[in-house]
Order: C-alpha cells, then sequence, then structure tokens
C-alpha cells in the first residue's frame, strides 16, 4: 500500500522518528515503566502484560503490519544526541477513498516532558502525513482536564471541534474528550502545521 516498500524514518530538530524495533524492548519497557504514575490518568488501563517482551513483540508485529497495510504509523521518538527513547507518537484508523483521514496519538516519558519533544514530533509527523501519505484530515482526542495534551495540540495548528461522548475508557472508566483536527487546506484560520 502507500508505505510498504520503504522505510519510514522522519527526521526533526532533535528527534528520529521511526517504526519500533525488537531491539527497543528494555528501552521502552524502562521508559513506561518509569513514567506509569505520570501516564495512568491519561491511558486506558494496561494489561497484565503490557510490559512483558511477548506483548512489545506484539506491539512490533502490530506496527509493522499497519504500515504494509497502509492503516497506520506507529512511530517511536528517540533523542538523536544521546538515541534516548522518549515517547511514541501514532497515526492510527487511516481511512482512504473520500474521508483521506486519520488519528493521532502520543505519550511521553516523564523525564522528557514539557521539553518541546511532542510538538516537535507532531509537526513532522503532520508535514509527513499530508505530503508523503497525501492525507487531508487529522484528528486527536484528549481528556478536558489534560491542558498539556490540549496546549501542544493547539500550538501545532490543531483546532477544537467540539466533545465527544464517552469516547474512551481511560483509567477504568469511560470519559468524554475533546476533538482536535488538523485539515492539509485548513481555511480555519492560519496553521504552521499543514
Amino acid at each position: 500500500m502507500f508505505l510498504a516498500k520503504r522505510k519510514v524514518r522522519i527526521e526533526t530538530e532533535r528527534m528520529t522518528l521511526r517504526l519500533p524495533s525488537h531491539s527497543d524492548f528494555i528501552a521502552w519497557t524502562s521508559l513506561r515503566q518509569m513514567s506509569r504514575e505520570f501516564l495512568t490518568p491519561w491511558e486506558p488501563v494496561w494489561a497484565a502484560d503490557h510490559l512483558t517482551r511477548k506483548s512489545f513483540t506484539n506491539r512490533v508485529h502490530w506496527a509493522q503490519r499497519s504500515v504494509s497495510g497502509g492503516t497506520g504509523l506507529p512511530l517511536f521518538m528517540f533523542n538523536r544526541s544521546d538515541n534516548a527513547l522518549l515517547g511514541a507518537i501514532t497515526l492510527d484508523n487511516v481511512v482512504r477513498g473520500p474521508s483521506q483521514s486519520g488519528t493521532l496519538g502520543y505519550w511521553i516519558g516523564q523525564p522528557y516532558a514539557r521539553q518541546g519533544y511532542m510538538r516537535e514530533a507532531i509537526v513532522s509527523l503532520t508535514h509527513y502525513v499530508f505530503d508523503a501519505m497525501d492525507l487531508s484530515r487529522i484528528q486527536a482526542a484528549c481528556l478536558p482536564e489534560n491542558e498539556a495534551s490540549r496546549g501542544v495540540l493547539e500550538k501545532t495548528g490543531f483546532k477544537y471541534e467540539g466533545v465527544a461522548q464517552s469516547y474512551l475508557q481511560i483509567n477504568g472508566r469511560w470519559r468524554n474528550h475533546v476533538i482536535y483536527s488538523c485539515l492539509r487546506h485548513d481555511r480555519r484560520g492560519r496553521t504552521e502545521a499543514g
């Protein structure tokens, strides 16, 4: 499909965004475990095997299938200066045809939060999605009280669209989410991302 014949690698000012590989297991597990308390309020409940090698192997295979099948682009974020894993950013639920859209999700490890990494990743991925993948719309959702997530979306050109009732189970409860979108040809006002 759209990316099946090439390796996806996006270079930003400070990072390399690439597909996860089996060799990332220890870095991923360490960062997720270290950031567990920080991430828990914003994520679905982790499965009992979330941090196991088997679960990570399944994640790597899912990422490869997503890219080769054209349904998603799950990328890990690495700091180029020391190759530290910082977090992940994923374009998922890619729909072709009249929609030409996808859904953005992301997380950052606690030691790297509020340092501009996610802003840099979102801007770069948005450019890639609109240019290389030829999508027209990217949607993102977050909890209304997640000021950091809302702020990074707004700073990267996403516009508030409304509230989705009981959108996802987060931390064990069905929660409303605020919906943002970024359009390739956005007539709703200037955006540096598109």
